[in-house]
């Protein structure tokens, strides 16, 4: 197993993701050269505005239907936490290099194994109450 440093975006750790199929998914950014470096090998690297990242991710179920391990999440001293990971937190990701060919071609995936919080930024949903844009009044009146 492999382990890379990053910037953590739309984590789902500890609990899937339900958009589409289950998955345990981050999206990290990482260093320029880092990135290319994945994408000479094969990997998809995406282009988002805090820079290259690669996605790294894990099935909840795998293809016979059985549940597959949750991914750990530790803090600094190893500890297990129980947290969401906000977007900008520094991580440490463990991850499982692999690859399999189909009937649409060769495709390379990165299991995700467990994830290490370096500095959390804490999730929090909606920031604002509209007082910074003058439309806190608007929005109480409406309701």
């Amino acid at each position: 197993m492999a382990v890379i440093e990053g910037t953590a975006y739309w984590a789902s750790v500890t609990t899937p993701n339900t958009k589409f199929d289950p998955v345990y998914t981050i999206n990290l950014v990482i260093d320029e050269e880092v990135a290319q470096d994945f994408a000479a090998q094969g990997y998809k690297v995406k282009q988002l505005e805090a820079g290259s990242s690669i996605v790294i991710k894990r099935k909840a179920m795998n293809k016979d239907g059985k549940k597959q391990a949750v991914p750990k999440l530790v803090n600094h001293d190893r500890e297990p936490v129980d947290t969401l990971v906000g977007n900008g937190s520094r991580v440490r990701v463990q991850y499982n290099p692999w690859e399999a060919t189909n009937k649409y071609g060769t495709f390379k995936c990165l299991d995700q194994q467990d994830v290490k919080i370096l500095d959390l930024v804490p999730y929090g949903g909606r920031s604002s109450d509209g007082e910074e844009l003058g439309i806190k009044e608007a929005l109480e009146d409406e309701f």
